[in-house]
């Protein structure tokens, strides 16, 4: 009896210390940050954005940022934009995707309108300030969604239809839409985004611009990236995109150095070929995408993401949203 009890009792310290062991290695593990498999329903981290589940949720909240001027090739493997390439190669990029025509104006009414190429550069292609001919009552998206904001850097107050210092109207759509109710309250200076990710209330549909320096408009490459490096992080670190159920997609108005307007299926022009990158916990990282895109098929995604019906030429583009696994 004495010889079994001590086997049994040498067992029972063997199977401690092989489970202290395993405990020993899964936190050692841990500690060297070694990665786990992503599962559903896990939530994104600061330092890893997109690829944390593998089952696509249902999407509540849209955010868009757009840059300016500058074609694929001027941001896609350029030293001078280390956070847009980090974050496309850790989150999701269109290789092949489009803006619809120039100047900058008439990409920001098409990409939120739908409106086709010919009416769009009709109607602004001078990039005019908001007047009653330089309006359209054609319906947005900012009036389909459940709720919006447009975020406008340097905006000295609500839906400005006037330019002012580094604020330019141009790249400010909802003003513009005649017909839109609310402008007064949810076009906003970007000041307010803040808020709104520390009180996890934003919006169903959020469109931010930043401003003529940070944009890229006025300034180099560089200082767009690190403006990018600084807010994308913040709202990749906010309540709303840790609830997993938040999509960011960074893009371009426009390109440059080609010379056609029409450019939403033009994969020649230079001019034409922009970024899009697409950040969400569903996207897998390293995602890639040549299927031809544009303006139009973010409206279509983003209309079929938050349960709306596509508008205008949104209604025979391709969503985004299989590519991407949304």
């Amino acid at each position: 009896m004495g010889s079994a009890v001590g086997i049994a009792s040498q067992t029972g310290v063997n199977v401690v210390k092989r489970k202290s062991l395993l405990l020993c290695v899964c936190l050692a593990l841990m500690g060297l940050g070694v990665a786990t498999p992503a599962v559903a329903g896990a939530r994104p981290t600061a330092s890893s954005p997109c690829g944390q589940t593998r089952i696509a949720p249902v999407y509540q909240h849209v955010i868009w940022v757009f840059m300016e001027n500058h074609s694929y090739d001027t941001i896609i493997g350029s030293p001078d934009a280390p956070y847009a390439n980090t974050l496309a190669n850790e989150c999701g990029l269109a290789t092949n995707y489009h803006n619809i025509t120039h100047p900058s104006l008439p990409n920001y009414i098409a990409a939120t309108s739908g409106l086709p190429m010919t009416t769009v550069r009709n109607k602004f292609a001078s990039d005019c300030t908001v007047s009653k001919t330089c309006r359209t009552a054609a319906p947005s998206i900012f009036g389909q969604v459940s709720s919006w904001k447009a975020y406008e850097e340097s905006m000295p107050s609500n839906c400005s239809v006037t330019n002012s210092g580094n604020y330019a109207v141009r790249h400010n759509p909802p003003p513009y839409f005649r017909t839109l109710s609310g402008c007064s309250t949810n076009d906003v200076p970007y000041t307010s985004l803040s808020t709104d990710l520390a009180n996890n209330t934003l919006p169903a549909f959020s469109f931010i611009t930043p401003n003529l320096v940070d944009d890229t408009h006025n300034a180099g490459v560089a200082t767009g990236d690190a403006w990018l490096s600084t807010n994308l992080q913040a709202i990749f670190d906010s309540p709303a995109y840790a609830a997993g159920t938040t999509a960011v997609v960074l893009t371009w108005d426009e390109g440059e150095g080609g010379t056609s307007n029409d450019c939403a299926r033009n994969t020649t022009d230079i001019g034409c070929h922009i970024a899009a990158i697409v950040a969400s916990p569903s996207t897998k990282a390293g995602t890639k995408s040549a299927k031809l895109f544009n303006h139009y098929s973010l409206l279509r995604t983003t209309e079929d993401l938050l349960g709306v019906p596509p508008l205008a030429k949104a209604v025979t583009a391709k969503s985004m949203a299989k590519a991407f696994n949304l």
